[in-house]
């Protein structure tokens, strides 16, 4: 049986790296040009070359994003991108013009071609014209319940990819012209504002309206067992932090499905990891058949940043961690390292050395630190608090 591809978001190099070292089989990306996350750090091709020799390395994939909605002014020079990206070593491209999936199926027959999200499709007849075409992924829009994404999948021979985790779209997928109606920035060429989560002036409160986040983790067995091919984690611009604890998270949900451990308390316990990571409430969205007022925020919702990510391990030589201070700690604190490898180590801050000497207290995001531990473990490893999860 093929293992169901997890998928996750690349907004820069590190994000890449810590992507595919944290469990994803896989990572999608934008270049400087034609990308839907304009504001997103993005790749040079001198970034995207070494980007996909380290997924390579690891035998790993990177599938790189031309899925603008193209105006005329948008063509020039395409093709000879398109040529210099492929040079560098990308495996698919997502797309959602007919002429660009054309060219690339036409002169580069050696990449794959998976058609963006942003073509809105819903139906199995759109699938199919696709499959026609010669593309050879379609990624569904978000729009659809798992008895929808079944029959597609049971009706089409191409590789269908939904999204598992992440922000929704408070119109359609793909359809939005809200950020262009108010802030003349084109959502569909890059350049999405997120008008739904502004605050609108009224006569009273202020009016506000937003779609809560997806998380399909208590749906993994129903995803794999119905044939989808790809999971797809949304979040170009997430922090460090939050992709390696959604990417382990589905990364032990899926190995376990396939290892027959896959039970109860292996899902509440990633689910409620996931949900304190998140900023945002999350829901089942579409998944479940329908989509209703308790899939959406209203006036009076709040987001909160999580602090729970320490610090980022940037060396470990058996005796001491050398780090990066993200969040306040203090001596004495209960935290626990959680490894790209899987392991999770139970660890109570004892000294902080500064450049200036020993301290109490970590205040200073981003100064470097030692911390006492005696194991050698993998850069990118990562310190946070320790919840208990009840």
């Amino acid at each position: 049986m093929k293992k169901i591809e997890l998928l996750a978001p690349a907004g820069d190099l590190e994000r890449l790296k810590i992507n595919l070292l944290y469990g994803a089989d896989a990572v999608y990306l934008g270049g400087e040009k034609y990308s839907l996350r304009a504001n997103a750090t993005n790749f040079t091709l001198e970034e995207l070359k070494e980007g996909c020799q380290f997924a390579h390395s690891l035998n790993k994939r990177v599938h790189q994003t031309i899925n603008i909605v193209f105006h005329n002014e948008d063509m020039e020079g395409v093709k000879e991108y398109i040529k210099d990206c492929v040079s560098a070593g990308v495996d698919a491209f997502i797309v959602s013009d007919p002429f660009i999936i054309s060219y690339i199926k036409k002169n580069f027959p050696q990449v794959e071609v998976h058609l963006s999200t942003q073509n809105s499709t819903t139906n199995k007849k759109a699938v199919k014209f696709f499959e026609d075409e010669g593309v050879d992924r379609v990624v569904l829009a978000r729009e659809l319940s798992k008895d929808e994404i079944k029959e597609i999948v049971d009706s089409t021979s191409v590789d269908i990819e939904v999204f598992l985790q992440g922000a929704m779209c408070s119109l359609f997928s793909g359809r939005c012209a809200l950020s262009s109606y108010v802030t003349n920035r084109d959502a569909n060429r890059g350049g999405c504002a997120q008008v739904c989560r502004f605050a609108f002036k009224t006569d009273g409160d202020d009016f506000t309206f937003a779609s809560k986040d997806l998380s399909l983790a208590s749906r993994i067995k129903d995803l794999i067992s119905i044939g989808v091919s790809s999971l797809k984690i949304e979040g170009r611009m997430r922090s460090i932090y939050y992709l390696a604890t959604v990417i382990s998270s589905y990364r032990k949900l899926i190995d376990a499905y396939y290892d027959g451990k896959l039970d109860d308390n292996v899902i509440e316990h990633e689910a409620k990891v996931l949900d304190r990571v998140a900023n945002r409430d999350t829901s089942l969205q579409f998944f479940k058949g329908y989509n209703d007022y308790n899939d959406e925020y209203f006036t009076g919702r709040q987001e909160i940043s999580n602090q729970d990510f320490l610090a980022l391990v940037i060396s470990s030589d058996g005796k001491y961690l050398t780090v990066y201070e993200k969040n306040y700690f203090k001596k004495g604190d209960a935290s626990e390292i959680f490894t790209p490898t899987g392991e999770v180590y139970d660890y109570v801050i004892s000294d902080i050395i500064s450049k200036d000497g020993v301290v109490d207290v970590a205040r200073h995001p981003e100064e470097e630190l030692m911390l006492p531990f005696d194991k050698k473990i993998p850069e990118y490893s990562m310190i946070r608090k320790k919840v208990i999860y009840e």
